[in-house]
């Protein structure tokens, strides 16, 4: 019930969070300021929204659960280096370190799926 409840809150956020990648000027202005490019931050939107799809599949198929909480802890490492590597505060880092959280939680919860 609690991996259920995580999926569908991370699934819905990364839903939202992909599509901003595409669309948002704040989100282009961010991965300039980043040092990214554009061709990185469509890539970055696409894993989110398939890890977002394989999160909400996954309520029904512990594996999809599980690979999609993978890449959304891979994604939320990499969102943590870079924030570390611009100097940020630890107030600006908060949401990727959450996340994180969120998606190692679900991943741990699924994780014997992935084991046959």
């Amino acid at each position: 019930m609690v991996s259920t409840i995580l999926q569908i809150i991370l699934g819905l956020g990364f839903i939202m969070f992909g599509l901003m990648k595409f669309r948002s000027k704040q989100m282009v202005e961010g991965f300039k300021h980043y040092g990214y490019s554009a061709g990185f931050r469509i890539f970055t939107g696409t894993v989110e929204i398939v890890a977002a799809v394989l999160l909400i599949t996954g309520i029904w198929n512990g594996t999809l659960a599980a690979i999609g909480s993978f890449l959304v802890v891979a994604t939320m490492i990499g969102a943590i280096f870079t924030h570390l590597k611009i100097q940020d505060k630890l107030k600006d880092m908060m949401m990727p370190i959450i996340l994180f959280v969120l998606g190692a939680l679900v991943l741990i919860l699924n994780y014997s799926s992935l084991l046959g």
